[in-house]
């Protein structure tokens, strides 16, 4: 009788993990980095009024940012932005805005 009880629990415990993992769910890297851009590109790329990243190549948007990060375009908000990240993390949010439409 202990061991049914085990097992059931077993089981039960494996449905719960098996249905929890639904919701458990990452997004992919550069949507959460994306996330620090909503207010001037959205999150999406396709932000009101700024340039549109959306679509672009990631190696193109990597290089701007990698210019930017350098101090080529000035000491303005995107250097500083720019500056926070690796270049993992660069390449994680240029691969993201690239996907989006």
């Amino acid at each position: 009788m202990h061991t049914h009880r085990l097992s059931r629990a077993a089981l039960v415990l494996a449905a719960l993990t098996a249905a929890a993992s639904g919701f458990a769910q990452t997004p992919p890297p550069g949507r959460l980095l994306a996330s620090n851009c909503f207010q001037c590109h959205g999150t999406n790329g396709k932000g009101p009024g700024f340039e549109t990243l959306a679509g672009k190549s990631a190696s193109k948007i990597f290089g701007e940012l990698k210019e930017m990060q350098a101090g080529k375009e000035g000491n303005g908000i995107m250097t500083k932005h720019a500056f926070g990240y690796t270049d993992a993390q660069l390449q994680a949010l240029a691969a993201w805005l690239s996907t989006q439409r």
